[in-house]
């Protein structure tokens, strides 16, 4: 009888192991990382001197997916919106395509938000560790090189 016990709770244990354990990768899988976008971050610029935002970006690399809310503030309609690499202050090739409109996006609004499916583990992964090598930018038709941009941060 008391081996069938241990048995019982050996295999509870276990259970509970694999359960705890699950949970933590996939916590570890997200990541959120932010920026404050403004137009004088913008290089090699000039950006919208009157525009302000937010960005608010998650990352989930289990499901090779990036998610992102950005808010914006005294700007046209965004064309655009991007995650480049670089550094602060020097331009940087696009890593991620958040949006492209062909034109303005239509209507009196502030932000926008979406998900971005299919990009690379290892670059969601260097985005977690690594968030000030890369940052967002929002572009619109008056400033097409970019309105607004931000470090990503944790």
């Amino acid at each position: 009888m008391n081996k069938k016990i241990f048995a019982v709770v050996c295999a509870a244990a276990l259970v509970a192991s694999i359960t705890v354990l699950s949970a933590v990768d996939a916590s570890a899988a997200v990541g959120h990382r932010m920026a404050r976008l403004t137009g004088e971050k913008e290089a090699p610029g000039p950006g919208d001197p009157n525009g302000a935002g937010r960005a608010s970006i998650t990352l989930n690399g289990k499901a090779r997916k990036v998610c992102y809310r950005l808010s914006f503030h005294r700007i046209g309609g965004p064309v655009a919106a991007h995650i480049h690499e670089a550094p602060r202050g020097e331009p940087g090739d696009v890593v991620v395509e958040l949006f492209t409109a062909a034109k303005p996006l239509p209507g009196n609004f502030t932000a926008v938000k979406g998900c971005v499916r299919g990009v690379g583990r290892g670059l969601i992964h260097d985005i977690k560790e690594h968030p000030g090598r890369y940052y967002v930018n929002i572009h619109n038709v008056r400033y097409p090189d970019g309105a607004l941009r931000g470090q990503l941060h944790r």
